[in-house]
């Protein structure tokens, strides 16, 4: 089967990616194996100057989080940053490859950048397919994600959509079907959640640490150390810290998992009470559409402040940014039988969309068919449900 759809992503920031396998997965359960593809035309023009760049990412938003601040905000209103994504020659070049090589009927970017090279690949003439942003931010949304222009795009929820509007988009071209995770969130639904704390039941409190976060080890020394709550927590590929915690949890009475690199995060997310985690895009959504709490003890400046912004608005978790505030704050979530912790469960209900994948592929296909290509110009509107 040839692909229809082209899912573009990048490795800076794990929320791209995520948000790509999740499309994929669901283009080809409702559409047929083949029919979507994900690629990295980062990866793929440099595959080392890539995976370099992408360690220098981390190092630079763990270790100078308030220097990216500025680079982040600089990006958000320079007219000068527009341009100078003209430098990535070689990435325009291995994309047009790849849009020759597969022949799409449509592409989402799950990343800004993409948008600038496909728009001029259009008015090259070398680009006649609707292209679309599946946004993978909340709230705090760089420009780069419209500056560009797209047929249309996609929003995670309707604050959103909201600032896109105020920036002059019009709304036809807005869709907020939310951000798209696994399958498993919306398969396993009703089979899946954490037992009742009004019951009497021992709180399950998840930790997620991510490469950088701060604290952690003190974090997770005092959850196993002053607490009777059952207690999971993974960390990734860090070898030397799985093999720190692992000596923490040992002779601990109380249930205590320390994992490594796990793909049973969503299993995780619906059966636990509370995830405490930095405001990562893939996490925070993942959570959300698990219907799973959050205590966010990281933000990094840009883009995961919206995500916590997200959490404030509607009341479903905390910001606690040290090993003593995220304890207080489990504390007071599972006091008086749960009470502030149900709260949290139930605000969470009209954020939560484990079908978004599903309807975006969905929609793109519908695009597919309906959407023109004048001239390079992505002309029409979203066709609406």
């Amino acid at each position: 089967m040839k692909t229809r759809l082209l899912i573009l992503t990048a490795g800076f920031g794990e929320g791209h990616n995520a948000a790509a396998r999740a499309l994929m997965a669901a283009g080809e359960s409702v559409f047929g194996e083949g029919y979507a593809r994900v690629a990295d035309p980062f990866a793929l023009a440099s595959p080392r100057f890539n995976a370099a760049a992408r360690r220098g990412y981390i190092l630079w938003i763990n270790r100078a989080p308030k220097l990216w601040s500025r680079f982040y905000d600089w990006l958000d209103h320079s007219r000068s940053a527009a341009p100078l994504l003209g430098m990535f020659r070689a990435e325009k070049r291995a994309l047009a490859a790849l849009i020759e090589q597969e022949a799409p009927g449509v592409i989402a970017c799950t990343y800004p950048v993409y948008a600038f090279m496909l728009a001029a690949l259009a008015r090259e003439q070398r680009l006649r397919v609707p292209f679309f942003n599946v946004v993978t931010d909340s709230i705090t949304i760089n420009s780069l994600w419209w500056r560009a222009g797209a047929a249309g795009w996609f929003l995670p929820n309707e604050d959103s959509a909201e600032v896109m509007q105020r920036a002059g988009l019009p709304r036809d071209r807005l869709r907020v079907l939310g951000f798209p995770v696994s399958d498993f969130f919306k398969s396993n639904a009703a089979e899946l959640s954490p037992p009742d704390l009004g019951a009497g039941a021992t709180p399950r409190v998840l930790c997620i640490i991510n490469s950088g976060t701060r604290g952690a080890i003190e974090t997770v020394r005092r959850l196993l150390s002053t607490t009777d709550w059952e207690i999971t927590c993974t960390v990734g590929r860090d070898e030397a810290l799985h093999h720190k915690l692992t000596e923490l949890a040992v002779g601990r009475k109380f249930p205590t998992k320390i994992l490594g690199w796990t793909h049973e995060i969503p299993r995780l997310l619906m059966t636990h009470h509370v995830v405490i985690s930095k405001a990562g895009g893939a996490t925070t959504q993942e959570a959300l559409a698990a219907r799973c709490p959050m205590i966010v003890n990281q933000i990094v400046p840009g883009q995961e402040e919206g995500n916590y912004e997200l959490l404030r608005r509607y009341g479903v978790g905390a910001l606690a940014e040290s090993p003593a505030a995220v304890v207080a704050e489990l504390e007071r979530a599972f006091k008086e039988g749960g009470r502030v912790w149900r709260e949290w469960r139930q605000a969470l209900a009209p954020l939560s969309r484990p079908d978004a994948a599903q309807q975006i592929v969905e929609a793109l296909e519908q695009s597919r068919l309906a959407l023109p290509v004048a001239a390079g110009k992505m002309t029409g509107a979203l066709p609406q449900p």
